[in-house]
């Protein structure tokens, strides 16, 4: 772990909490957007992303970019698994590690280097490192871009999708890492209460709809999705979330198979990338770095959710 100090790159031993325990989170630095007419046009193969298999934040921009059919128009940079005091790093690549892409967008930048990012070539500068907002741009600005149809931030469905993106975001998305990194027990307990109330409240909803906001796949369900995908796998065991298992929750497990079974998300779904990531990058929780073997989990087991079929891509 590290953060740029005015344009330094400095090393930390310890994860970011406040005098509570609790983690900390900071705001994204960069939050231009393309298209409207204004500084970033759309453009094919103008714009280059960096991301990480591992990050369920990145990983979001990652399935759009794939099941929207993005990859010939936005080229993309994926980082080693593992993350230590030089933060993220690209195997043979230029440059070696992200907080240089930082320091070549702004010279004198304080601040976490984290993915995804979104880099202009004709500008060469960050547009936006925020995913939230990636993912909407995804899904809306680069649509005469896309080589697949499927519209996943439909305008009558859009204010729904924000008011889910917004419930899910502090008790699940983020509530796993307040968990996992929380450095009290009161703290801890707090997060992990938190998170599975919230889990268990959206089992009830997709007890009676295929999806967080209907019958058709959003910008929601797939930031819904990566965080679950992560969850047995890792955030059970290595952050303590291990109230329930998904597959213990019959509407959450089939709704994590549909998606997965969705075309073009699997390909994205690097388990041996995220494995590593948490187990080998955080010694203060893990300090010898051992990664599990298991657990062995089938996420092609058919989805019989509602005898509904999966939607069609493309």
């Amino acid at each position: 772990m590290g953060f740029l100090d005015e344009g330094r790159w400095r090393a930390e031993a310890q994860l970011p909490t406040d005098a509570r325990g609790a983690f900390v989170r900071k705001e994204s630095a960069f939050r231009d957007r393309v298209g409207s007419g204004g500084r970033f046009a759309i453009e094919p193969h103008r714009y280059h992303l960096y991301a990480s298999f591992a990050c369920p934040w990145a990983h979001r921009v990652l399935i759009a970019r794939s099941i929207l059919g993005l990859e010939d128009a936005i080229a993309v940079t994926i980082a080693h698994p593992v993350m230590g005091e030089d933060g993220w790093v690209f195997e043979n690549g230029n440059p070696n590690f992200l907080w240089q892409v930082y320091t070549r967008a702004n010279p004198s930048f304080t601040g976490r280097a984290t993915v995804p990012v979104l880099w202009d070539r004709i500008h060469e500068t960050i547009v936006n490192n925020e995913s939230r907002e990636l993912l909407r741009m995804f899904t809306t600005d680069f649509s005469p871009l896309h080589q697949k149809h499927h519209d996943l931030s439909p305008p009558e469905l859009r204010s729904r999708i924000d008011e889910t993106l917004d419930r899910i975001y502090a008790p699940i998305n983020n509530g796993v890492y307040r968990a996992g990194f929380a450095t009290t027990q009161d703290v801890y307990e707090a997060a992990v209460t938190e998170l599975f109330d919230a889990l268990d409240q959206w089992e009830r909803v997709l007890a009676r709809q295929r999806f967080l906001c209907g019958s058709q796949l959003t910008e929601a369900d797939i930031c819904l999705f990566t965080t679950l995908l992560r969850f047995d796998v890792v955030y059970a065991t290595h952050f303590k979330c291990n109230v329930r298992r998904i597959v213990d929750y019959p509407n959450l497990w089939g709704f994590v198979r549909d998606v997965y079974q969705t075309p073009g998300v699997a390909k994205t779904c690097r388990f041996d990338h995220i494995k590593r990531h948490y187990f080998e990058s955080h010694p203060s929780i893990n300090p010898n770095r051992i990664v599990p073997v298991g657990p062995a989990i089938d996420f092609n087991q058919p989805v019989d959710r509602v005898r509904r079929q999966r939607p069609e891509v493309g």
